[in-house]
């Protein structure tokens, strides 16, 4: 049975003749390789942290792209709400502006049905009419044209053996309209057919033929 010596310590083979720092040395190398340190993260790591950063940065993308186009969507919607509201305000202006200026239209036709219209009055009456053409004012209503309640307003009526149907026989004040709006509706006479007053044609035929058939009236 050996006995081992006390005190005694194994150390790493030197070779003779080596100095205390090659000893010292030669034992660092053999902690290092009998002690390997922690292995370095591997590339499938790296690979599935950069796909998921990748992901993140995708739907934040979408997400602000998202956002963007709703915004342009809600801009255009405002800028027609705008546009059609500023439109409609000018033709309310306009509007009101051609009502105002009714009567005196009112006054030069009347003055030009009596030949009144002469010199510098007429040239200024027919400025006033274009401009008023020019800012859309258009004047209706005819005689013998048929009458149409939207339109027209009676304010005579009577009848006539020489119509078919409601018609306006004299334009008492013309209509005025702006665009598709109906500023005054045109102030008319109208005349109805007479009732009794045309016997139909088929009646008269009628009774001609009987007569014919039946050798006409019985002689006493």
């Amino acid at each position: 049975m050996t006995e081992e010596t006390p005190g005694f310590e194994e150390k790493p083979d030197v070779p003779s003749g080596a100095t205390p720092e090659d000893a010292a040395s030669k034992g660092a190398e053999s902690d290092s390789v009998t002690e390997p340190g922690p292995a370095a993260p591997g590339g499938d790591v790296q690979e599935v942290a950069l796909t998921a950063q990748l992901d993140q940065v995708r739907t934040a993308l979408n997400e602000r792209t998202a956002d963007l186009q709703r915004l342009q969507a809600e801009y255009q919607n405002y800028r027609r709400r705008v546009e059609r509201d500023r439109v409609t305000v000018k033709e309310i202006a306009v509007a009101s502006l051609l009502t105002e200026l009714l009567p005196v239209l009112d006054d030069i036709g009347r003055a030009r049905d009596h030949e009144e219209l002469v010199g510098g009055f007429k040239s200024v009456a027919e400025s006033l009419e274009a401009v008023t053409v020019k800012l859309g004012l258009q004047q209706f209503g005819t005689e013998g044209e048929p009458f149409d309640p939207t339109i027209h307003e009676a304010l005579m009526h009577s009848y006539a053996p020489d119509v078919t149907e409601t018609t306006c026989v004299a334009i008492l004040q013309p209509g005025y309209r702006f665009g598709e709006r109906t500023i005054r509706p045109a102030r008319v006479a109208v005349a109805e057919p007479q009732p009794g007053a045309q016997p139909k044609a088929g009646d008269e035929s009628g009774e001609s033929a009987g007569d014919k058939e039946s050798g006409g009236p019985d002689e006493g």
